[in-house]
């Protein structure tokens, strides 16, 4: 084991949203022998932020599930894969022609700029992007389709996503990849990415092969990485899907089940 991937909401957090002390010891203690701690997270760095003292991040991060990697210490971006306008247009307009009341938002600049449709605001939690909905103001639908985004989002004031994500796929479009992570809303990034290509990438670059990963989800947006890793290990709670996907499943996020399995593989 050389590098631990994991997944944050649902995964390495607890319900809270919290690291607890004993997942923080476990983290430290794989540090000590040199390995590679890695949060592969459909948040953006705004959102690692929160939590990147209780955890102990200061090195490689992997946001918007995959489409890009930034170091955190210093700023760094090893690459970003970018959805393009066309596309975006194309399958936002597609929707709105089957789901009346439909809200984006677009994800750019590294995460750092979040541009969201009129009204979006309304149905956002601070939880949601780790922005106060107060100060994420609204544009009109074409500013929000207008400019490449690292990552597309959809949402509906009534619809659950996994109906708002079957009717995406039931179109027949091309060119993106389309997700959830447990959030209100549909995530879709460029085509081909996922948690697990972003994640082969940043290990090529710290040459680490995939059977030296360990990989920690619980979430349809994890079911690649879990694949892909040596070890793939699902969360207690994660559904069938996610599971399938994975070498073992582990307790809980609330029973410290990321730390259970890294203390058992440190001895």
């Amino acid at each position: 084991m050389r590098l631990i991937a994991t997944d944050l909401d649902g995964t390495l957090l607890d319900s809270s949203s919290q690291v607890s002390a004993r997942t923080r010891r476990a983290l430290d203690a794989a540090r000590e022998r040199g390995i590679h701690i890695v949060p592969v997270t459909a948040r953006q760095p705004i959102g690692l932020r929160v939590i990147a003292a209780d955890a102990a991040f200061d090195g490689w991060a992997l946001c918007s599930n995959g489409a890009y990697a930034v170091h955190l210490t210093d700023g760094r971006m090893l690459f970003a894969e970018e959805l393009s306008a066309e596309t975006i247009r194309t399958l936002a307009e597609a929707l709105r022609a089957s789901i009346p009341g439909l809200l984006f938002a677009s994800v750019r600049d590294g995460g750092e700029t979040f541009v969201a449709q009129e009204g979006y605001s309304q149905f956002a939690r601070p939880s949601d992007h780790s922005r106060d909905p107060a100060l994420m103001g609204g544009v009109d639908f074409d500013d929000v389709v207008s400019a490449p985004s690292l990552k597309f989002i959809i949402r509906h004031p009534e619809l659950a996503p996994a109906a708002l994500f079957d009717t995406l796929r039931s179109l027949g479009l091309t060119g993106f990849e389309a997700t959830l992570s447990g959030a209100p809303f549909v995530e879709v990034m460029a085509e081909g990415v996922t948690k697990a290509t972003g994640l082969a990438r940043l290990c090529a670059h710290l040459g680490i092969d995939r059977a030296e990963v360990v990989a920690f989800g619980d979430a349809l947006n994890d079911v690649e990485m879990l694949r892909w890793a040596g070890h793939g290990v699902a969360m207690a709670d994660a559904a069938t899907v996610v599971q399938e996907a994975a070498d073992e499943t582990t307790t809980s996020n609330d029973d410290h089940g990321v730390a259970r399995v890294i203390e058992r593989m440190l001895g």
